[in-house]
């Protein structure tokens, strides 16, 4: 069977399900932090607002150096195993051992835990990207088929919503084992959930790389990515279609970021319910996501991916829209706005990713060299970029409206007026910005099915004229 036919063969269950549980452990560490590790600097370790949202965003603006740097590694990654499966399989570890320390409060001197947060958030963020860039990098290698790369996102999200809902679910098991403990709470999620988020990573090396070595050879043979970093980047950002993709997910990504880190204070300080309530409007939001996930997909096959994000983020903003207004005692409302919220986030979480491959082709159609480690490394740096800037808006903002920080060990304050107008923004009118901003770019984004179609076509033929089997 030639190079072609095993890139653009459909991929087969196991081979996907494998695939798809390499960001089961991210996505659970991901979303532990995006959901709590703000509340857990201000409530739980006393920090003022401000400086617990700038912790987070010092540590991301250090992947814009480490980023590039192991996405232009892994594609010069000559192995056995592969280019991408040597740093997922030496990263697991450490990256699970980084999330850990992430959860300890070591001291009560606020410059102490300062200098403390902010190396872990660095040293965490590293083993983040030496983990998932190269596993992200994983789908162009496994197919070349325009709608299994959409299928086979959908095994991913599905394992990534999967593990953010399991994640909240188990922490809201724990925080009931130790209800008058915030810190042994915290102290034990974050060793349960590093435990966990280690393993899957080596059942998607074992369950893909059958896949990934069939192709390996040809692979390493027009990997001519020797050109310095920075004329790597340069290129990359010419290509105009890339740019559209990173927008769209930026875009996106901040709008479920915002809404992630400012839900525990809505539920909490605007909607007046107990802490236990929080985590099961997460469920609601990421379990409507995980369910319309293959709903997309199929969608996507009929109509293409810029119609499916179309159709879910403006049902996203009308829900956020819907948050800002909604007022206490309003619960029914809010869960079914949490649901109609799920519907757009699946779309964040299958089209941008979906989209970058195919950016990739006409990267190779243009230059002759395939250089995913690149590509990937600016998506996953958007991740991280998205979850600091949330963090630091919502941190940042708290702090200006005078949110009081709570004292461990003692009641939490009831907050003022203002602090209550910040989080209500916060949670609706400034997600909605950027999501009508991801909008545009996707109306403008130019890569449609029939376009792809003819890249693959293009690609076929040079290879052929060359006398090389594709």
């Amino acid at each position: 069977m030639n190079n072609h036919s095993i890139q653009t063969e459909k991929l087969n269950f196991w081979t996907k399900l494998a695939y798809g549980a390499g960001d089961l452990g991210p996505a659970m560490c991901v979303n532990i932090q995006v959901f709590f590790l703000l509340f857990f600097f201000t409530n739980v370790a006393g920090l003022p607002a401000g400086i617990a949202g700038s912790i987070l965003m010092i540590g991301k603006i250090s992947d814009a150096i480490n980023d590039p740097i192991i996405g232009v590694m892994s594609d010069r990654t000559v192995h056995p195993w592969g280019r991408r499966y040597p740093w997922m399989v030496f990263g697991a570890v450490p990256f699970g051992i980084l999330f850990f320390l992430q959860w300890i409060v070591p001291s009560t001197n606020q410059s102490f835990l300062f200098w403390y947060y902010v190396i872990i958030a660095i040293f965490f963020n590293i083993a983040y990207t030496v983990v998932n860039l190269p596993y992200a990098a994983l789908t162009p290698e496994l197919t070349q088929n325009y709608h299994e790369r959409t299928s086979l996102n959908s095994f991913r999200f599905a394992f990534s919503i999967g593990g953010s809902i399991f994640s909240l679910v188990l922490a809201q098991l724990i925080f009931s084992m130790f209800p008058d403990n915030p810190i042994q709470q915290y102290l034990v999620l974050g060793i349960v959930c590093a435990i966990i988020a280690v393993l899957p990573i080596y059942w998607c090396f074992l369950g893909t790389r059958k896949r990934t070595l069939s192709v390996n050879k040809k692979q390493e043979e027009d990997n001519n990515t020797n050109l310095p970093i920075v004329e790597q980047i340069r290129v990359a950002f010419n290509n105009v279609p890339f740019l559209f993709v990173i927008g769209i997910y930026l875009c996106s990504w901040l709008g479920v970021q915002l809404t992630a880190s400012i839900l525990p204070y809505f539920v909490i300080n605007w909607m007046k319910l107990p802490e236990s309530t929080f985590p099961q409007v997460a469920i609601a939001v990421q379990g409507t996501s995980l369910t319309m996930l293959f709903v997309w997909s199929f969608v996507s096959k009929k109509l293409g991916k810029k119609a499916v994000y179309f159709m879910g983020v403006c049902l996203w903003i009308i829900a956020q829209a819907g948050l800002f207004f909604i007022q206490p005692g309003q619960v029914g409302f809010m869960y079914l706005l949490a649901i109609m919220a799920g519907f757009g986030v699946s779309t964040a979480y299958l089209v941008p990713w979906s989209m970058i491959p195919d950016v990739i082709d006409l990267d190779e159609l243009n230059t002759g060299q395939r250089r995913e480690g690149i590509f990937y490394s600016f998506m996953v740096f958007l991740q991280k970029v998205g979850l600091a800037i949330g963090l630091f808006l919502v941190g940042v903002a708290l702090d200006i409206a005078g949110f009081i920080e709570s004292v461990p060990g003692e009641t939490p304050p009831i907050q003022p007026e203002s602090a209550l107008l910040a989080i209500r923004v916060a949670i609706g009118p400034l997600p909605t910005v950027f999501l009508i901003v991801g909008l545009l770019l996707a109306y403008l984004y130019p890569i449609t099915r029939e376009v792809h179609d003819e890249i693959l076509l293009k690609l076929r033929e040079r290879k052929e004229e060359e006398g090389v089997r594709f």
